[in-house]
């Protein structure tokens, strides 16, 4: 835990934190980190790590990756690692990789003139060490760490807001909205992992921005969806993405869909499917976009073929249609890429076939490729209150069960069916058909 610091929210001079007060040392730095910050400092560079890994250290998490900066230019660095891999075309940065460890370097950079603002991802202007700490996101995203030195470097009051918990962007919040709105995406990100409150002035024009989200590529948005929920926050960013109006500009169709109450009762799968999401992200299981995307967009699909049906189209025919024009809709906010696509619409159309147990049915899709997702998706529907508990626990015992009690099941099953089916063809003496009471 850091210690408590004054001074301005900007300042000309940086704060340095001196080792007394902070808690970061190079035993807690991975060992290829270190070797790209010592052969940069042999070579006569400037080296430091910066952003996340920082911020991560000082309040006491694993970081996920170590990120360094340094005065060097990416063909410098390239000298100075031989494997070096320069990647971006306008912002080129290097990849040093060590087996399948990739650490990440990038040359200090500065903001672009305002009226190159609308560059301003892609360019290679080379800047000061306060310079690039300027033009970075948030103050908490903008400490650098020297590891010869054991000192944190603080341009813009970021070791403040760290120890109150508070996110804040860097300079005028509208501005840097309209540089680019997926900014107000990451505040979100951020702000749900690690628990902190969005300061009120980044916060506030949120909502008067947001419609700028629509302006930015699809391709770029699922990359920014897959972000926002696998990262192991995704009930609370969901949370927040509502509050802040901002989760209509991603899942137009499903926040209609979520408005309204169905029996009076808020409809919950999206919770209940991130909330699970968020915990197979703990256990350190794998979570497929199919299946989160399938969870997300499920209840216009269902509301939409539930219209049909009620309309007198065939079941089988309403859900495609519905599963179609829902899919072309959202891809105009969000693009899903066919690898996943196609998997999510066969998540979504075994729902209908997991209804009907007789036969050699249950037995095939029982060994279809995407029933484990299925039955998991059908598990979900029923902790939501739209699918029959009974539903999902024959399911259940269908899995575990010997060959002999499978079939048992399935003779139980095709025998209510067909009683079923005998009650609603059961006519008056007029020879009127009549529906079971």
């Amino acid at each position: 835990m850091i210690g408590r610091f004054k001074g301005k929210e900007k300042i000309s001079e940086p704060l340095i934190i001196q080792r007394t007060q902070h808690s970061l040392s190079r035993a807690r730095i991975s060992d290829n980190a270190l070797k790209v910050l010592d052969r940069l400092k042999e070579a006569g560079y400037a080296s430091l790590l910066v952003g996340g890994c920082v911020r991560d250290l000082l309040l006491g998490r694993e970081p996920k990756d170590f990120d360094v900066v340094t005065d060097a230019r990416p063909e410098e660095i390239k000298k100075v690692f031989h494997s070096a891999r320069l990647i971006g075309r306008r912002f080129r940065l290097a990849h040093v990789r060590f087996g399948r460890d990739i650490i990440e370097v990038a040359t200090f950079r500065a903001a672009p003139a305002p009226e190159d603002a609308s560059e301003r991802h892609d360019n290679n202007i080379f800047g000061t060490q306060e310079e690039d700490a300027r033009r970075r996101d948030f103050t908490v995203n903008a400490l650098y760490y020297d590891v010869d030195e054991n000192t944190v470097i603080d341009y813009v009051g970021g070791a403040k807001d760290l120890e109150r918990g508070v996110l804040r962007i860097i300079g005028d919040p509208a501005a840097r909205y309209r540089e680019d709105p997926v900014r107000m995406l990451r505040a979100i990100r951020f702000a749900a992992n690690l628990g902190f409150n969005i300061d009120p002035q980044t916060a506030d024009p949120i909502r008067e921005y947001g419609p700028q989200l629509l302006q930015v590529p699809p391709a770029r948005m699922f990359e920014e969806v897959l972000k926002l929920f696998q990262g192991g926050y995704a009930v609370q960013t969901y949370e927040l993405l509502r509050t802040h109006g901002l989760f209509r500009f991603l899942f137009p169709l499903t926040e209609d869909s979520l408005a309204n109450e169905e029996h009076g009762f808020p409809r919950t799968l999206v919770p209940h499917a991130l909330a699970n999401t968020d915990v197979r992200v703990a256990e350190d299981k794998p979570v497929t976009p199919a299946f989160l995307f399938a969870a997300l967009l499920w209840e216009p699909v269902r509301l939409r073929a539930a219209t049909r049906t009620a309309q007198g189209m065939r079941p089988l025919e309403a859900f495609e249609r519905a599963a179609e024009e829902v899919l072309r809709d959202e891809l105009k906010h969000v693009m899903l890429p066919r690898r996943f696509s196609v998997p999510m619409r066969e998540i979504w159309s075994m729902q209908l076939r997991l209804d009907r147990r007789a036969g050699h049915q249950p037995f095939r899709l029982l060994e279809h490729k995407r029933f484990r997702a299925a039955y998991d998706f059908l598990l979900l529907r029923v902790q939501a209150g739209e699918a029959e508990a009974e539903l999902g626990e024959w399911w259940t015992r269908f899995q575990e069960a010997p060959e002999a009690e499978r079939r048992a099941m399935v003779a139980t099953a095709a025998g209510k069916a067909g009683s079923g089916r005998r009650r609603r063809r059961r006519r008056r003496s007029g020879g009127q058909r009549v529906s079971p009471p």
